[in-house]
């Protein structure tokens, strides 16, 4: 350790105390509207670039933008996805989470063919549309609801069809969104396995996940013996069946935490976005008038279903996605690992050390962007028409 510091050239910073470094007072929860007391301490103090100890390893986290992009560009070659092990343990070995390198690309190369571009226009968006409006069938006329849970229902709803074709409503259904729950509850807090705890009792949901999942791929794998056509065969399930060599434990880590994924970020986005609207009346009725232009125009034709032209149509509510992902920061920080030494700005990462590029201090950042806490999704017209310009001004010089 001793040639190390002698070594390196490493980023100003605080270890913290033995073990824990400052692992309690980094998660220690704030508003995803901020960075919180201990990023801008940090900061103030140390500058965007420091050393810490989080999570049991020494660690550089960067809340510098040019840092942030320079690591997520060397992936695969500089640094490589690291998630403590407790993730690992709860969401399988074989997660996209966890994995690195060849078997990643492999796993992360097979959910993207399930969800080619073509199967998109073809099949999410009408399930998308369908979804929802079962969803909104549901609210009577001047109730009170919760837009999170809403969403949660919403999105669990549209995973859980796509992967393995479970009606909502159904008993099942329900039974597996309820052990979902708590599997969720487990996975974002402390890892302690002692009973009673929310991590045993997420372990415990997750191994009723499995059986679950692997009682489904049971009887796939059976009608596919006998030769018996299913549209089943649709969802990813009945896909990663037909379609790759994947062992039994390869397929459950894959679906669950597709699920995960698909399904936490999904519905914590359009949380966000109706808080972040319901205090932005003009841009609501800029949303309004835009899609009222695209069913005036699908009443015209005679078109009822939601097709790809339609969400193309939809710019200004792509701008507000933009806006919600910045301002809300559902993803506000990633993991990674130097898998070999890298000199940055004059600063060293160790190889092995731990990387946390904090995606949010550069969404909040006012060098970055222009009254940062301000719900702006005007901001991102301004940058689609910068984009074009680029394009327009590469293709007269190709």
């Amino acid at each position: 350790m001793q040639r190390k510091q002698a070594r390196f050239n490493l980023p100003p910073g605080n270890m913290g105390w033995p073990f824990i470094g400052e692992t309690i007072g980094y998660l220690k929860p704030y508003s995803a509207t901020s960075i919180g007391e201990f990023m801008e301490q940090h900061i103030s103090r140390y500058g965007k670039i420091y050393k810490s100890n989080l999570f049991g390893e020494p660690t550089i986290v960067s809340a510098d933008a040019g840092l942030n992009r320079f690591i997520l560009q060397s992936e695969g070659r500089l640094f490589e996805c690291s998630y403590p092990r407790s993730i690992g343990g709860i969401l399988g070995k074989w997660s996209m989470l966890v994995l690195v390198g060849d078997m990643h690309r492999n796993m992360r190369s097979i959910a993207l063919n399930f969800l080619s571009h073509a199967r998109l226009r073809s099949h999410l968006l009408k399930e998308v549309e369908k979804q929802t409006l079962l969803v909104l069938s549901s609210w009577k006329e001047n109730c009170t609801f919760s837009a999170q849970d809403e969403a949660k229902k919403f999105t669990f709803n549209l995973m859980a069809k796509h992967m393995m074709s479970l009606d909502p409503g159904e008993t099942e259904t329900e039974q597996l969104k309820k052990e979902y729950v708590t599997f969720m509850k487990g996975v974002v807090s402390a890892p302690l396995n002692f009973p009673g705890t929310p991590y045993r009792k997420a372990l415990k949901s997750r191994s009723i996940i499995l059986k679950f999942i692997e009682r489904k791929m049971e009887e796939r794998i059976a009608r596919l013996k006998e030769g018996v056509e299913n549209s089943e065969e649709d969802d990813l399930l009945g896909w990663v069946l037909k379609h790759s060599n994947l062992s039994t434990e390869q397929i459950l880590d894959l679906i669950l935490s597709l699920l995960f994924a698909g399904h936490e970020t999904s519905s914590v986005s359009i949380a966000l976005a109706i808080y972040f609207l319901q205090a932005c009346p003009v841009a609501i009725q800029q949303l309004r008038e835009e899609h009222i232009e695209i069913s005036r125009a699908k009443k015209q034709s005679g078109e009822m279903e939601m097709n790809w032209d339609d969400y193309k149509k939809m710019e200004f509510t792509q701008c507000v996605i933009n806006e919600t992902l910045r301002l809300g920061n559902v993803v506000r920080f990633l993991h990674r690992k130097a898998v070999r030494d890298v000199r940055y700005k004059g600063y060293d990462i160790p190889r092995g050390w731990k990387v946390l590029p904090v995606i949010s201090a550069v969404h909040l950042d006012s060098t970055v962007f222009d009254q940062p806490q301000h719900f702006n999704p005007w901001r991102w017209q301004g940058l689609k028409i910068i984009l074009e310009d680029v394009k327009r001004a590469s293709s007269v010089r190709n």
